[in-house]
Parts: C-alpha cells; structure tokens; sequence
C-alpha cells in the first residue's frame, strides 16, 4: 500500500476546493443576467431561483435520509456474534 498522503488531506487543498465551488456556483447564478430565461412558473423567473431551489432540494433529501437512517437503523449486533 502506497503510504504517500492523498491530495485531499493538505487543509490548503480542500479551502481550494471550496473557493473553487462557490466561484462556479457565483458564475452560473451570475449566468442569468445573460442567458434569456423561459420559465414556465411564476417563482422560476424570481433571480437565483435555481440556485436556492437546488440546495433546498439537497437539504430535504438529506433532511429525509437522517429521519430514514434514524427508522432503518439497527444494533450492531443484529445478525449475532461475529466469529473472528
């Protein structure tokens, strides 16, 4: 096994990243004052829309997939012993 740390591990790296993310998420929310928009709702000509629509989105289906984990879960000794 290669014992080399990965890339992801350096703290710069990661705050690279997330500069990275919130520079492209600017740039596509900043995109509707140039792309003509067609919507067909009312609420999707509101400016952002997609933006504050997909992460809501995001926040319910982890919202949901907590509440489900907390329904699902089961012991850790559910199947029995192991045998080691």
């Amino acid at each position: 096994m290669d014992d080399k740390p990965h890339w992801l591990d350096e703290p710069r790296n990661v705050k690279r990243l997330w500069r990275g993310f919130l520079v492209v998420l600017a740039l596509t929310v900043l995109a509707e004052f140039v792309v003509h928009l067609h919507p067909y709702f009312e609420i999707e000509s509101v400016f952002g829309f997609s933006a504050w629509f997909g992460f809501m989105a995001c926040a319910a289906m982890i919202g949901v997939a907590k509440a489900l984990a907390l329904v699902l879960k089961r012991p850790d000794t559910y199947y029995g012993k192991r045998d080691d």
